[in-house]
């Protein structure tokens, strides 16, 4: 099945700083569409310094986005990703038969945590201040950052939605 191995362009590893991160999120989304992958998350407290809003990054997910694919958003907040990435929010709108949005606020005592997570690989941001962590396809490392996310998610309530309906 194409989405088990990571592709060449996957460091594993410690990375540092917003760049490298930055990176990191585009390769994954190359590698995504490259390898079909089926389901990625993305978890972060606000989204505020992610690349989501780069041509870039909407063409990536846009090669990846098919039926049969998932993405998952998980926050805190919301607000941020809307008012600062337009393209991503369009192309939120277009894509939401395949997108789950949902929000953990502090109120549940859990951070959510800063990362991508994939079947078959992961970049985690320990200290979002500073845009450090770590990424790799190691399976325990993988699997003990999706409980955590998993945990928040359980403890979220849906959020974003594609659109606003009113009376």
């Amino acid at each position: 099945m194409p989405d088990e191995a990571p592709g060449p362009s996957l460091p594993e590893g410690r990375f540092d700083g917003r760049e490298a991160f930055d990176v990191l999120l585009r390769n994954a989304l190359s590698a995504a569409a490259r390898e079909g992958w089926k389901e990625i998350v993305f978890s972060d407290p606000d989204f505020a310094d992610w690349p989501l809003g780069e041509r870039a990054t909407i063409e990536a997910l846009q090669a990846w986005a098919a039926s049969g694919r998932r993405l998952m958003l998980l926050a805190q907040r919301y607000d941020i990703l809307e008012r600062g990435h337009a393209r991503f929010v369009a192309w939120r709108r277009m894509w939401d038969h395949i997108i789950e949005c949902r929000a953990a606020g502090k109120a549940s005592g859990m951070e959510v945590p800063s990362a991508i997570w994939t079947p078959s690989w992961f970049a985690h941001r320990i200290d979002p201040e500073r845009s450090r962590g770590v990424s790799g396809a190691d399976a325990r490392a993988r699997s003990e950052l999706r409980e955590a996310i998993e945990e928040c998610w359980r403890m979220g309530r849906p959020a974003f939605p594609a659109s606003t309906l009113g009376l």
